[in-house]
């Protein structure tokens, strides 16, 4: 059986979100000091996106909470949804934030995960197409502008991708910026991605998915495939996918269609392999409508991405190091 977004789960992940959202504590703050001003309570530091743990997990706990308010407007939580984004999503709070990014030695803060994560909140505010969420969006703009910048300066300059499974993988950044480019009509920006996804992937061949490390929650892999489905014309995609991982029909590399092993869930760094289960998941769902029909590579990515998802979706919630974030790529897969 094929697991599917319900309105049941929807409820279940908002509520998740909900009680997360604004708490405050505990907190992982990714932060450089200059001096000691700047040594401040994370909603000092960042009067929206304090919550969650941590930042990037609170921008996409938003993504989550109006993604499934677009998907189901009647959703029990409607209401709780549209008053947090109301009360946060102040010109004071974005002037806030914007205060933290621009110190010299904050110019890097979030590159390049949350970049990616903050441009698919605001492609979700832009794709919503109501009066409240256009409200939203811009008051939410100087700061969506903000991270356009950063992308533009950043990847001409960069001339290596970074392969990881981890917060720096770019492939996952990039993917999200090109959804945001696109469905925003940034036509230019929507370019320069397309350009450097072209540059640091488009030559390579017979992936050997040297994965999972031990703290990854994105295959490096997949990952990259998917980025290049949204890059490439479908044809050329086909083109490129064969040669990436020439094996596939015959399940190689294994460990791709394999769930990785989850030993501890109070372990923050452990608990990451839940998140890896659920991105191959999306991964291999998105790559697998990518192929035609009668492919049996297609039927095999299906059935890896239900395993998978078997493997991880009871353990989006239970300890507070995976359920403050897990719940983001189980809708990632549960939509794909």
């Amino acid at each position: 059986m094929t697991t599917r977004l319900t309105p049941e789960i929807a409820a279940k992940f908002a509520d998740l979100a909900l009680s997360h959202l604004t708490l405050e504590y505990p907190n992982k703050l990714t932060h450089s000091l200059a001096g000691p001003q700047d040594v401040r309570s994370p909603r000092e530091l960042h009067p929206i996106f304090y919550g969650s743990y941590d930042w990037h997990s609170c921008v996409h706990g938003y993504w989550l909470l109006l993604r499934l308010l677009d998907r189901y407007p009647a959703l029990p939580q409607a209401q709780a949804i549209s008053e947090v984004v109301d009360t946060h999503f102040t010109q004071a709070n974005v002037a806030g934030e914007l205060a933290y990014l621009s110190l010299p030695h904050n110019q890097g803060f979030e590159r390049p995960y949350g970049w990616g994560w903050l441009l698919a909140l605001a492609g979700q505010l832009d794709a919503m197409r109501s009066s409240q969420a256009a409200r939203w969006a811009a008051t939410l703009a100087p700061l969506t502008n903000v991270f356009i910048e950063r992308f533009e300066t950043f990847l001409p300059k960069a001339t290596y991708p970074l392969r990881v499974g981890t917060h720096f993988n770019t492939a996952f950044a990039l993917a999200g910026a090109l959804d945001f480019a696109r469905a925003t009509g940034r036509t230019a920006f929507a370019a320069l991605i397309e350009e450097t996804a072209r540059r640091w992937y488009e030559r390579d061949a017979d992936c050997q998915a040297w994965e999972p490390s031990g703290d990854e929650f994105l295959s490096p892999a997949l990952m990259e495939a998917e980025l290049m489905r949204r890059v490439l014309p479908l044809d050329a995609f086909n083109v490129w996918f064969d040669r990436f991982l020439p094996r596939l029909a015959q399940r190689e590399p294994a460990t791709l269609f394999v769930p990785a092993t989850v030993t501890d869930r109070t372990d923050g760094k452990i608990a990451h392999l839940d998140g890896l289960n659920l991105s191959r998941a999306w991964c291999q769902r998105s790559l697998a409508s990518a192929l035609p029909d009668g492919d049996a590579r297609k039927r095999l990515l299906e059935e890896a991405a239900q395993t998978h998802l078997n493997a991880a979706l009871a353990h989006v919630a239970g300890d507070y190091m995976g359920e403050h974030w897990l719940a983001t790529f189980a809708l990632l897969a549960l939509e794909a």
